[in-house]
């Protein structure tokens, strides 16, 4: 039987069974009749005009075909399928998670768009890497013993990814054109497995104590790639080691380990996927020298290095007050604008701050405030400990 995976649906597989496929084939006059009156419904429903409810008409509900589909290298185009991850199924999203969800599905009415929920990750991770998938139990008891729900939401990206490949969306990105417009066309998509974008940009602050692991990432918010590219794969094993490392540290299991935000960044978000992807940039790379981020600093234009088309600052991150990504998304170069904080998992994972000074975060990259920042804290540190008290 074929495996049918639903998003939306809490029961998680249906099965679809190839003798009742052969009965209705072995019926040609049914079959024709079934066609007409199939045929007749589909005009009465465009004559009533499209419907306006994206949880009922864009929820797939078909057979997965991880397991047989060839790998990406040989495929000519990307999967026409949308990813998003979120709570709950669509049938509960508020108002402004389906209007967002919309812009995507409108835009793009020729792609099939799959939301994973929490209540059914663990059944879409234990399928797929499970042994009748692809054979991963490390994966799959890690994914099933962590419990901090970021972590959870990153590397089920990069797997759903690797497995089915499409385009991923997080649930608060809002989709500004469509994604045949996401490749200029000076390029082939049959020469690319993956499209990524910058979001950010100062590696003046490449040293800095905080800044330093945050100011140069690839975006991860919204990407493409087709499937079973082994890099997305070491992706996650990448950010499996680094959590298992830090667990270590903290002397716990990984059911028990606590993250903050930049442990977060650097584990399983922008971090690990920048280190994964500009590992995989040079490994097959034979003269010249090493791709680094000086590649990506003040890019312009897109530009593709291996398999990986590289768009710049303004496609997924525009008008971030820093970055050089402008101040407004209505530019020409701008495919998404992000939502920032419906997921709220900020507030669950601390930044450093300062008793008196804060986060320096909040100078957003503006090295007049950042500069401030860091003679302040260092002159705190010199104070007579009498006098602060």
């Amino acid at each position: 039987m074929v495996p049918t995976w639903f998003p939306g649906s809490p029961e998680g597989f249906r099965h679809s069974s190839p003798h009742t496929q052969n009965r209705f084939l072995a019926r040609p006059g049914r079959r024709i009749g079934l066609c007409v009156a199939t045929f007749t419904l589909i005009l009465l429903w465009l004559g009533a005009g499209l419907p306006s409810d994206i949880t009922q008409y864009h929820v797939a509900k078909y057979p997965s075909t991880s397991l047989s589909r060839s790998p990406a290298t040989s495929q000519s185009r990307f999967p026409r399928k949308i990813w998003q991850i979120w709570k709950h199924d669509p049938s509960s999203f508020a108002q402004q998670e389906l209007e967002r969800a919309r812009t995507w599905t409108e835009k793009n009415p020729e792609w099939r768009w799959e939301v994973l929920t929490d209540a059914n990750e663990l059944g879409y991770v234990e399928h797929h890497f499970g042994p009748h998938g692809f054979n991963r139990p490390d994966i799959v008891e890690f994914f099933r013993t962590v419990q901090i729900k970021i972590i959870k939401a990153d590397l089920l990206r990069y797997l759903v990814m690797y497995v089915e490949g499409g385009m991923y969306t997080d649930i608060d990105v809002e989709a500004l054109k469509p994604i045949t417009e996401f490749i200029p066309k000076a390029f082939d998509e049959a020469g690319i497995d993956m499209i990524i974008g910058i979001e950010t940009d100062e590696p003046k602050f490449k040293n800095h104590t905080i800044l330093g692991p945050v100011s140069r990432s690839f975006c991860q918010w919204t990407f493409a790639c087709k499937p079973q590219l082994p890099f997305l794969l070491r992706m996650v094993e990448m950010a499996v080691d680094r959590l298992q490392s830090l667990a270590k540290r903290q002397g716990v299991p990984i059911s028990d380990v606590s993250v903050d935000f930049d442990q977060v960044i650097a584990c399983s978000g922008p971090g690990v996927f920048t280190d994964a992807i500009l590992q995989y940039m040079n490994e097959k790379r034979t003269q010249g020298p090493p791709i680094t981020w000086d590649n990506f600093h003040h890019m312009y234009d897109a530009i593709q290095v291996s398999r990986v088309l590289v768009l710049p600052v303004q496609a997924f991150a525009a008008a971030q007050t820093h970055s050089r990504s402008g101040k407004t998304h209505k530019v020409p170069a701008a495919l998404v604008k992000h939502h920032y904080g419906v997921s709220n998992w900020t507030s669950r994972h601390s930044r450093y701050k300062h008793p008196v000074y804060g986060e320096v975060e909040r100078c957003l990259f503006d090295e007049v405030c950042v500069n401030l920042w860091d003679r302040n804290v260092e002159a705190y540190m010199h104070l007579d400990k009498k006098k602060i008290n």
